[in-house]
């Protein structure tokens, strides 16, 4: 311990931003899953005698508890300044969100959104396939009318169809939530932007700098199928700031682990409501338009990494305001998960109750998801 005392200042403060999220936010996250997930359970079984539409929304409250805790941590712990440039309607309405990719934080960021629309139970996110494997998550995100996906040739559009047109049936709110990058936009990794402009250029589209060349065929499939469901789309572009180096290149967004070390002190969200009668059907117009979507959002953030102030700020076109989020959308959830968690923690049973939650519901949930459709 006297070795690590003569470390660097920059060594200590590591060690210390460490310590607040192991003992802050992933601790309590992680730890509030168990009884989050044996209350659904319970629901879910009680709800297999009543109509299907009292048991979504209900799921969708208890949803919304589990999410405003979440972001208690991502928001009031780390207290990031939410700079939103356009005006979010505060209506809830059924859309697809469409965002650009950068972090493994960017899902948190449809959260930021719905929650000050007080939609925050109806978001729901079309997730890459192998995510389906994340223990107790990964089965209870698809419960949740998450939507999982293959990518390229191997990408099942029917079972996509069939899973929303369930949903729509039964009049499901949907804040559905796309990434039609695929996989993240990360500076260090050039290859990947090199072979995602090749393939823009084969394609004869414009070549962008600081997104990815996006993929339509789950955006395509979600708007088509809800088409008659929705109100809108709505185009998200996210930039994190302090990800502009003193040489002027971008380096990556904050991880997950980063921003609750509170690396990150604003984030920067531009967004574009887009009316249901602007998007093309036909697959090909479709595609164009989706192209052109990302074509924007490229400038915007050309302009955005371009427009560094004497303060090392950075900042969209147009007026902006920031959004700061009231604890008291936040705590009570917080209290509520950690009023569960605890008891189970304190008493022998309790703890071996939690553990085989951990276990076996991890068990089941694979079991699940490999089997169905």
């Amino acid at each position: 311990m006297r070795k690590l005392s003569n470390w660097s200042p920059c060594l200590n403060q590591l060690r210390f931003s460490v310590t607040g999220l192991s003992s802050g936010g992933f601790t309590v996250m992680l730890g509030t899953a168990p009884p989050y997930l044996l209350s659904w359970s319970a629901w879910r079984l009680l709800s297999t005698v009543l109509p299907s539409r009292l048991y979504h929304t209900v799921d969708d409250c208890v949803y919304s508890v589990y999410q405003s805790m979440v972001l208690f941590f991502f928001e009031n712990y780390t207290g990031v300044e939410i700079v939103i440039y356009g005006d979010i309607p505060k209506k809830k309405e059924n859309v697809v969100y469409l965002s650009n990719h950068q972090s493994t934080a960017d899902w948190i960021i449809a959260d930021v959104l719905a929650i000050r629309q007080n939609a925050l139970g109806h978001v729901r996110y079309v997730l890459k396939d192998g995510l389906k494997w994340l223990p107790l998550y990964g089965w209870y995100f698809s419960q949740h009318g998450g939507v999982y996906v293959k990518r390229s040739a191997n990408f099942e559009e029917k079972a996509m169809k069939k899973k929303l047109s369930s949903q729509i049936k039964l009049g499901t709110p949907m804040y559905l939530v796309i990434f039609p990058e695929g996989t993240r936009y990360n500076p260090e990794l050039q290859k990947v932007i090199n072979d995602s402009q090749a393939f823009a250029a084969k394609e004869g589209l414009a070549v962008l700098k600081h997104v990815l060349t996006p993929r339509m065929k789950a955006s395509h499939v979600a708007i088509e199928t809800m088409k008659e469901h929705l109100d809108a789309v709505y185009d998200i572009t996210v930039a994190y700031e302090g990800t502009l180096t003193a040489a002027g290149q971008r380096h990556p967004a904050p991880t997950m682990p980063e921003f609750l070390c509170k690396e990150c002190p604003r984030v920067h969200i531009h967004f574009n409501r887009l009316d249901m009668r602007e998007i093309p059907v036909e697959p090909v117009f479709f595609r164009r338009w989706l192209h052109e979507r990302f074509e924007i959002k490229d400038k915007l953030l050309t302009t955005f990494y371009d427009s560094e102030d004497s303060e090392k700020k950075c900042r969209f076109p147009g007026k902006s305001q920031k959004s700061p989020l009231s604890l008291t959308k936040t705590l009570p959830s917080l209290l509520i998960l950690g009023g569960l968690t605890l008891p189970m923690l304190l008493t022998e049973s309790g703890r071996k109750l939690y553990f085989n939650t951990w276990l076996y519901g991890t068990l089941i949930g694979w079991v699940w998801v490999s089997v169905s459709p």
